[in-house]
């Protein structure tokens, strides 16, 4: 514990993360009983810091790797000001609003040392005090409540078990609203704090079978469900057995059905025959329904000439466009919604290309009238990257579009401030969720076309839904499946590769080495020693880490995702006197590494699955420690935003969905276990552009192509779009 008083603010976060310099005037820890009447650097979350009153800290004095030696402290309390000259002090500093020294003095003489106290009891209690209005008076009581708020709230949430932190985030967002919910259900807490944190908290202080507590974990089962699964509905058993297994909280059949009917009382749940939904995941999908019929049921447009328009297309870009690609760059121009699905090598970016060329000339847009007319959308950064070199056209994810905001998730772009585009082309809408994909239709205009372009057998979003596979299986949009592959040569097969995979079909040229492709069968125990060779050969010849990329199934285990990177990062960039580095956990990060995002920051232009290159370390001073160049937009991350990164010569194929690689090399191993099937290798698979390598075992490799488990996720958007267009 160190004592005193705050000298000078080095920094004060909105998070309430402090560094400044701390005048020590008493401890109970001998080895700094030296720095007592000595001024020493203090850092941890502090709230309304100010440089009058005193501060009690607990904590440690440690030697920082970058800053040297300081008081990192973990709490701290305030002390009241003790004696007449402390209370004239507290009572005449800015903290006391409408209280100058003369009045100070005049109140502790009227009201005594223990004035303070005697103002928060009673407001009244300055009526004694001789001259003073009751104007100044209610400024003055009104400062010293302010001041003791929260200060009494930052006690009581730690003694309930919230760290500094913690308290300190709950009363930044909740601010007067804090103290009423710590009173009724700190489970309100759950938008800005771990739900299975605040329920620890809540069973060390009441009891576990709470009506409040049974509720309140029935509804985040609910959730976690819809996470692990993609589910937007459950049913009833499902739910109950999960509560067990979850909160082991086990409840009768009668218990929880009274349970259910007073969720839904309240609103939070919808059940329709069998059905038991979360009242916001059922009323998304009522709204997509909704919003698609209203689109959907403006008139059609009519392209003329549209003939000689693709001629004229085909002549430009000396390409030829088969029946599949003419009907499905038509029936996007004529339609308010349109739906085209294939896999790689099909020519969905060249339809994409087409589609707005002929729009553009269609409708005679000047430049302006292009940009303020036509967005191009996706739900990664890559994949709208693509898009953009595709067309020369600006193109952006959806989260951009719609001005995510990260701290309060929610979108700038929505039902009260629409964007009112004309033409709207959406790719990867495999990948988007039925929230994101909600919130799109919410934030642009009735009077739009809008094309959803896509792989309907990827995997499905990371969060709940099935958006493409239920658009297309309610057969009520125009709908065009693309089958023809364009061959890259005589001697190609990646595309036909991942169409015999889709079709569980295989042909024995999967064991032939080809132009674009070979499979190197090898036991699991060499994988990893074969990619190294692979990569070493390719480095002979020219290719980098910006032409390679590893795609695997997990992180962990002998070939997972985090040993594949350590081996790669000392063979794309070995250890150097001249590239700085930093430790980051167990992880080692030094410049030129190639590094992948993990979370949306639209703040920064940077997106979940996004790569880029560390290009600075900053070793040297207290600013941002390291800069990171994701193909020209330059980010600084501070040393706490390391989380937020993973090296990414080697990534999940999840984090591939939207992207493309020019040589992709891919482990199969029986070790992956449940991770080898269908959609997965079939998703790894069509990353590859240029060609792509398997490495690993060939028994391991047919059973994920025989292994059709995916996840056939319970959603009613398929059935909310026949019955709203019936």
């Amino acid at each position: 514990m160190i004592k005193g008083k705050i000298n000078h603010v080095i920094f004060a976060g909105d998070n309430g993360f402090f560094v400044g310099t701390f005048r020590v005037s008493d401890t109970d820890q001998e080895a700094l009983l030296k720095y007592v009447k000595k001024v020493i650097t203090i850092t941890g979350v502090l709230m309304d810091a100010n440089d009058t009153e005193i501060y009690v800290l607990e904590g440690e004095y440690i030697k920082h790797e970058r800053f040297g030696y300081q008081y990192k402290f973990n709490s701290y309390t305030k002390e009241a000001p003790t004696g007449r000259n402390a209370v004239i002090d507290f009572l005449a500093s800015p903290l006391i609003k409408g209280c100058g020294k003369t009045t100070a003095k005049l109140i502790v003489d009227t009201l005594g040392d223990n004035a303070i106290d005697l103002i928060k009891e009673n407001i009244n209690n300055l009526d004694l005090v001789p001259k003073l209005s009751k104007a100044k008076a209610l400024k003055i009581y009104e400062s010293i409540i302010n001041n003791s708020y929260n200060d009494d709230l930052i006690i009581e949430l730690k003694r309930l078990g919230f760290s500094i932190k913690e308290a300190t985030k709950i009363i930044n967002k909740f601010k007067d609203k804090t103290k009423t919910y710590l009173e009724e259900n700190i489970y309100y807490f759950k938008s800005i704090i771990d739900f299975d944190r605040i329920d620890k908290i809540y069973v060390m202080n009441n009891k576990e079978d709470s009506l409040l507590r049974k509720s309140e974990c029935t509804l985040n089962t609910m959730k976690k469900l819809s996470d692990m699964t993609g589910d937007i509905y459950y049913f009833k058993e499902e739910v109950n057995s999960a509560l067990r297994t979850m909160y082991k909280i086990i409840i009768d059949e009668e218990e929880f059905d009274s349970i259910l009917n007073a969720l839904i009382l309240k609103g939070l749940i919808k059940i329709v025959d069998t059905k038991y939904y979360l009242m916001d995941n059922y009323l998304m999908e009522m709204d997509i329904a909704d919003r698609l019929f209203e689109i959907n049921r403006l008139p059609k447009k009519n392209i003329k000439d549209f003939k000689s328009k693709i001629n004229n297309l085909e002549n430009m870009f000396k390409v030829s466009y088969n029946i599949e690609q003419k009907n499905a760059i038509l029936n996007a121009l004529e339609n308010r919604i349109s739906i085209i699905s294939g896999g790689p090598g099909t020519g969905k970016t060249t339809i994409i290309n087409a589609i707005t060329r002929i729009y553009i000339e269609a409708f005679k847009l000047s430049p302006i009238e292009v940009a303020t007319s036509i967005a191009l959308l996706a739900p990664t950064g890559r994949a709208a990257k693509k898009m953009s070199e595709s067309t020369g056209l600006p193109a952006s994810t959806i989260h951009r579009y719609l001005k995510w905001n990260k701290d309060t998730n929610d979108f700038q772009v929505n039902l009260y401030n629409k964007n009112y585009h004309k033409l709207i082309i959406v790719d990867e809408v495999s990948m988007i969720d039925t929230y994101l994909f909600d919130a799109l239709l919410k934030g642009i205009g009735v009077d739009v076309q809008i094309v959803f372009v896509g792989d309907k057998d990827q995997l499905p979003s990371v969060g709940a839904g099935l958006i493409l596979n239920d658009l297309i299986a309610s057969k009520v949009f125009s709908y065009s499946p693309l089958h023809n592959i364009y061959r890259q040569s005589d001697n190609s097969y990646i595309p036909y590769l991942a169409k015999e995979i889709k079709e569980c079909n295989l042909s024995r040229d999967y064991l032939k080495r080809k132009d674009d492709y070979n499979f190197f069968i090898t036991d699991t125990s060499k994988i990893s020693k074969v990619i190294k060779e692979i990569c070493k050969m390719s480095i002979d010849k020219g290719l980098t880490d910006k032409d390679i990329q590893i795609l695997a199934p997990m992180y962990k285990g002998e070939n997972g995702i985090d040993n594949l990177n350590i081996m790669l990062q000392d063979l794309f960039n070995k250890k150097s006197l001249e590239k700085r580095e930093i430790k980051f956990g167990d992880i080692i990060y030094r410049e030129k590494d190639k590094v992948l995002e993990l979370v949306n920051n639209p703040d920064c232009n940077i997106f979940n699955g996004d790569i880029g290159y560390i290009y600075k370390i900053n070793t040297k001073d207290k600013k941002d420690i390291i800069t990171i160049n994701f193909d020209g937009n330059y980010v600084e991350y501070k040393r706490d935003d390391l989380i937020n990164i993973k090296h990414a010569y080697a990534i999940s194929i999840h984090k591939s969905q939207g992207s493309e690689f020019k040589h992709v090399i891919m482990p199969i191993s029986k070790n992956y276990y449940k991770m080898l099937y269908n959609k997965l290798v079939y998703t790894g698979i069509s990353r590859a552009k240029k060609s792509l390598v398997l490495v690993g075992e060939e028994k391991a490799f047919l059973m994920a192509v025989n292994n059709r488990y995916s996840n056939d996720r319970k959603t009613t958007l398929k059935e909310f779009l026949m019955h709203k267009f019936s």
